[in-house]
């Protein structure tokens, strides 16, 4: 009772901040001379819609009076008046005053009586203006009006106010509890915003089984379905998704289709959409706003094939037409095979959909009775194969949208060239956060970073493609940030630059947990590194050696950050009162806990079986480990489903361990694990010694102790005073039941040994010992020689030399810049010497996004599609210093890590960098190679392709001798996203991430 009672008067407390994302704030919690009270004293001042209002308008203006009382605990009434209707109200009094401009009879009296300005909204789309005005109505002496230019216009007027009160867009979808205050006010100069970037802002359901229809299923049917399809997808389910499409700034949906029939699952779907003031929509296979395959399997006559069974086709489009015909929504036009497939017969695909495209448009006019088929809005997307046919010549009318699409994976393919531009119809980006196919599925959860979406979107708004945005959403519920964050970006794209980027994870955070500003930080951090990890390499494309077992610490290193980011998470979870632990849960503690258990779980699996392979008994602690995250996998989904009474059961059904092939495995199966057998030793005896970088294991044969696997040399080691980690070490490892103590002794004073001694046994099998130099006293290049002795029981003694050379490079006086250590100088490419700017263009950190750190490319983006030959644009340089080359011959490999892009300005003008050495001849290379049209490059796909790795290796091999050197990038292309330079003077060693950054002096 004690903890209730606290987290209700945590819930109560009063805090200032307004929580409101991208948007220009004017609410209060605190009364002025310049503020109109919304609730103040317990009372709070009455809402007024006139009756011939928009039915979506008077909807959300229900939801708006229920969201003050959420905040207040006073709810406003609400009435519908008229002008000439008002003597019910007190004379005196103050009133919220909604309406649409041209709909709405009493907004226009007010506007009429006040002589309001309205010219700012007035025939725009989905504009809005709030503010105080004087003597709006007879016996009302102030009203905060909210008019907007269209019907979309006012309810986003009214939920643009409720969010900054503080009631989420996801208080249904994800539990976010609304922060309570006892008064409420706005400025009386109140809140406007003009017509959105972006024309039509929407999300696509996809891919939703087994997940999202097994959830709904349960919450939204008596378990049985619609009955042609036996989708759940009801309006019933669809009403809540569209309140929160609308709240989120959106007004655009293409629904569900795996399984379902937006018009025939449920009749009331289409209605209800238009009623809360949805535009509807269909997916790109789905022409003329019918499901396919789902109803064409129910209700099409023949094959799905215009060639061959034209009139049936036509008539099944002709139904879908007169059936959308009442509602607002946008017609996609053209023709995929049955099933999302391409069209058969190749050659005639351009004829042939030029004809279904004339055909469908004169359909669209016949229905609608009209012979100016561009007032019916129609878009055509250039998905794979489909942009082929463009790029080769189909002619689109100009009045339809082009739909640009990604490549599945978050890589526009195509912006629109200036020639493009002009088009009536528009353009528009289809994208994807969620995918079903090649190189492999991706739909589990989060993996995608927002820095991403930025950067193409971004592009996509310099280059005019703001007709459309879709996002592919797959089930929703484990994207709600990226999807609010894609909306948002739509909204009103002028608010988001590269350096302010951040302060929406921090906002967001703030607004949904009702945070202090350190710890909606922290949170930020969270997501950042959590979709940083998983959009680096996707879930579903992790294995046991993803990361590198032996090379710069690398799965160690992952492994920690995520220990960390969990550990945080934790923390601020138990910190948080009861009512906001269930969405904090779903939102960023879930997220966290099941990222790190499956990256520990696989990178477990990969030591257990790199230590079985040398002999030591830990691989049998690694296997128990591995069977224990498995379980704890499941675990944790079942926490998820269990949080509010099952409200989420199923919603993480999805399957995501052990992938076969790119379609998602049938069950979850643990990662193959081996054991080594305890009770009996290795052959080499009890005890093992493994030095950092190296898979093999001395004494004994093992195949990666040299070249022939047998007979090797001791084992060896080498360090230099640039070496990230600042040391070295040797694992002191069990080979078996036998306990034994060991020392480890040199023959050096320079050398620090810690620890030198220790004991291993079953219960303790292995002990990192940790060396290090002490630079002072050595010059030049030392080697010592380290023992390591084993006193067995009941065995004769072991002993295994290990060599150590110490190379005490030195950095010459005035040096500033990289320095080598460890063969390689690795630069994070934001960690510039200096930065020159050409024509208003400049290289810009994009922070977070990437692999590693950040990246930087070339800002602003612009439509004017600037690009320079090398050595006359924009560049960024870094200085470095090199004590060693390629075997000595004064050459060095440098390997530019450059985010995954296309040739988003077709391939002739393909993606490209140049890379200078001081005042040598700049090297250009152009690394995306041209693609047949509607095809990807060949180095895109596969399991080690470009979107599989996430990022594009770039390499050059340049002259140079040791010592102080500049390298310049020079700008080619814009768009080019630069994470990290790679300078391999020989000592570079496999990883997924590259080397570790070098040190800076």
């Amino acid at each position: 009772m004690v903890l209730r009672l606290l987290a209700s008067a945590v819930a109560l407390a009063f805090t200032a901040t307004v929580a409101a994302i991208g948007q220009d704030t004017c609410v209060t919690f605190k009364s002025s001379q310049s503020t109109f009270a919304v609730v103040n004293s317990g009372k709070a001042a009455p809402i007024l819609l006139s009756p011939d209002e928009w039915p979506g308008v008077q909807r959300a203006a229900f939801d708006f009076a229920s969201d003050i009382q959420q905040v207040t605990g006073v709810k406003p009434t609400l009435r519908n008046i008229t002008s000439t209707l008002t003597s019910s109200i007190s004379a005196g009094s103050t009133a919220i005053i909604i309406g649409t401009l041209g709909k709405s009879s009493l907004i226009d009296e007010v506007v009429k009586r006040t002589r309001l300005d309205v010219s700012s909204i007035e025939g725009q789309w989905e504009a809005f203006l709030a503010k105080e005005v004087a003597n709006p109505l007879p016996g009302v002496k102030s009203a905060y009006v909210m008019i907007g230019s269209d019907k979309r216009g006012t309810i986003f007027a009214l939920y643009d106010h409720s969010e900054q009160f503080g009631v989420s867009p996801w208080y249904w979808w994800a539990d976010v509890p609304t922060t309570k205050h006892n008064q409420l006010f706005v400025e009386s100069s109140g809140c406007s915003h003009a017509s959105p970037t972006v024309k039509y802002r929407g999300i696509f359901f996809n891919d939703e089984q087994p997940a999202l229809q097994n959830w709904a299923m349960e919450k939204f049917t008596n378990g049985t379905g619609a009955s042609l399809t036996g989708s759940p997808f009801n309006h019933f389910f669809y009403a809540k998704v569209f309140e929160l499409i609308l709240r989120m700034k959106g007004n655009y949906l293409w629904p569900a289709q795996w399984s379902s029939a937006f018009n025939v699952d449920d009749t009331q779907n289409q209605p209800l959409a238009d009623w809360f003031g949805i535009v509807m929509g269909t997916s790109h296979e789905e022409p003329m706003m019918r499901s396919v395959p789902v109803e064409w399997n129910l209700f099409g006559q023949g094959a799905w094939d215009y060639g061959s069974n034209q009139q049936n086709v036509y008539d099944f489009w002709k139904v879908g037409v007169e059936r959308a015909k009442p509602y607002e929504g946008v017609f996609t036009i053209g023709m995929r095979g049955n099933g999302d497939l391409p069209l058969s017969g190749e050659g005639q695909n351009i004829a042939l959909l030029e004809k279904i495209v004339a055909d469908q448009r004169q359909l669209l006019m016949n229905v609608f009775n009209t012979t100016d088929v561009t007032t019916i809005p129609q878009v055509w997307t250039l998905y794979k194969e489909v942009e082929g046919y463009y790029d080769d010549g189909m002619q689109v009318p100009d009045d339809v949208v082009l739909l640009w699409s990604d490549d599945n994976w978050g890589n526009v393919r195509r912006y629109p060239i200036v020639s493009e531009r002009n088009r009536t119809g528009g353009s528009g980006v289809y994208y994807h956060v969620d995918y079903v196919g090649d190189p492999r599925d991706y739909k589990w959860i989060t993996s995608s970073q927002i820095e991403k979406t930025f950067d193409q979107m971004s592009t996509a708004v310099a280059r005019d493609a703001n007709t459309i945005w879709i996002l592919n959403v797959g089930d929703l519920k484990p994207y709600e940030m990226h999807s609010e964050f894609f909306l948002t970006l739509g909204w009103d794209a002028s608010k988001w630059t590269p350096s302010n980027l951040h302060t929406f994870v921090t906002s967001w955070a703030q607004r949904e947990f009702d945070l202090s500003p350190s710890d909606a930080a922290a949170v930020a951090g969270i997501v950042g590194n959590v979709t940083r990890h998983n959009a680096r390499r996707k879930p579903e494309l992790w294995n046991s050696t993803t990361y590198s077992l032996t090379n710069y610490r690398e799965a160690d290193n992952v492994l920690a950050m995520l220990q960390n980011l969990n550990a945080t998470s934790t923390r601020i979870f138990n910190s948080l009162p009861a009512a906001t632990k269930p969405a904090f849960f779903q939102l960023v503690h879930h997220p966290v806990q099941a990222t790190l258990t499956l990256a520990n779980m696989w990178i477990s699996a990969g030591i257990n079986n790199l230590r079985a392979s040398q002999a030591r008994l830990s691989a049998n602690d690694f296997m128990n480990q591995v069977v224990q995250l498995f379980d704890q996998d499941y675990a944790i989904e079942v926490d998820y489903h269990s949080i509010l009474d099952g409200k989420w059961n199923h919603i993480m059904d999805q399957t995501h361990v052990m992938y076969y092939y790119w379609q998602q495995p049938m069950a979850n199966t643990m990662p193959f694990v081996t054991k080594v057998q305890p009770k009996k030793q290795a052959l080499a005896g009890a005890m093992r010694i493994i030095p950092e970088g190296s898979s093999g294991a001395w004494p004994g044969d093992n195949v990666n102790n040299c070249a022939l696997g047998y007979g090797c040399p001791n084992p060896s080691l080498s360090i230099d005073p640039f070496v990230p980690a600042g040391n070295r070490f040797v694992d002191v490892a069990a080979g078996g039941p036998t306990p034994f103590t060991f020392t480890a002794t040199s023959n050096a004073s320079w050398l620090n040994i810690s620890p030198a001694k220790g004991s291993i046994s079953p219960s303790s099998p292995e002990q990192r010992v940790f060396l290090s130099v002490d630079w002072s006293k050595v010059s030049g290049v030392q080697t010592a020689m380290i023992n390591f002795a084993a006193n067995v029981q009941d065995q004769p003694p072991m002993s295994v030399p290990v060599s150590f050379t110490a190379n005490h490079t030195v950095v010459p006086s005035g040096f500033s810049g990289f320095v080598e250590g460890d063969g390689t100088v690795s630069i994070e490419a934001a960690h510039a010497s200096r930065n020159t700017t050409v024509q208003g263009l400049t290289w810009t950190e994009i922070p977070g996004i990437g692999k590693t750190l950040s990246g930087v490319t070339p800002w602003p983006r612009g439509g004017n599609e600037l690009n320079f030959t090398a050595g006359n644009g924009p560049s960024i340089e870094y200085d470095f210093l090199l004590f060693n080359t390629l075997g000595q011959a004064g050459n060095v490999s440098i390997t530019t890590m450059v985010s995954t892009s296309l040739n988003s300005q077709g391939d002739d003008r393909p993606l490209g960098i140049a890379l200078q050495i001081d005042d040598g001849e700049p090297q250009t290379n152009h690394f995306v190679p041209p693609a047949t049209p509607g095809n990807l490059p060949d180095a895109w796909g596969g399991l080690d392709g470009w979107v599989a790795n996430s990022i594009i290796e770039v390499p050059m091999v340049f002259p140079v001798q040791p010592g102080a050197h500049t390298l310049k990038v020079w700008m080619i292309e814009p768009t080019v996203v630069v994470q990290k330079i790679v300078i391999d003077t020989g000592g570079v060693r496999p990883s997924y991430l590259g080397p570790p950054e070098s040190m800076r002096v």
